[in-house]
């Protein structure tokens, strides 16, 4: 996966929280941001088990966004979900690379769409289905 190119930022990674959601600062404000498309195993739900290759998700995404990094953030159609979290899709300011997508290719996400935010829904497909023939990732590590 090529990162496109450096991109203008509108915000900075305050701290991953898990693999799925960071915390981003706008000109000071804090936002908890949904990675939109994606879903990564649980590593902090209340009352669920830390699942299959959660840990090496959230890993994988801090490494990605570490504290302070810039970033754009880019909504789609609904710009928050039903627990208020902001809702984007997440460019690496330095190189552009798209963070949602990465995670999928690599097997660290698999592909949660949830309309009408399904702008990018093919191409998580397809880079999900890559990820499963190659058991990369959650695909290998984790049964069933």
């Amino acid at each position: 996966l090529q990162p496109t190119g450096p991109v203008e930022a509108n915000a900075s990674i305050v701290y991953v929280s898990d693999g799925d959601t960071v915390i981003a600062a706008f000109d000071g404000r804090e936002e908890t941001v949904r990675l939109i498309g994606i879903d990564t195993p649980e590593t902090k739900k209340q009352n669920v088990p830390v699942e299959c290759y959660g840990p090496e998700a959230t890993a994988r995404t801090t490494s990605l966004l570490p504290k302070g990094a810039p970033v754009r953030i880019e909504r789609d159609v609904e710009a928050r979900d039903d627990f208020g979290r902001l809702l984007g899709y997440v460019y690496r300011a330095s190189d552009g690379l798209f963070v949602n997508l990465d995670l999928v290719a690599t097997g660290h996400a698999t592909v949660l769409s949830i309309r009408p935010n399904t702008t990018f829904r093919d191409d998580f497909v397809d880079a999900a289905r890559a990820a499963e023939r190659a058991n990369l990732g959650l695909w290998g590590a984790c049964p069933g």
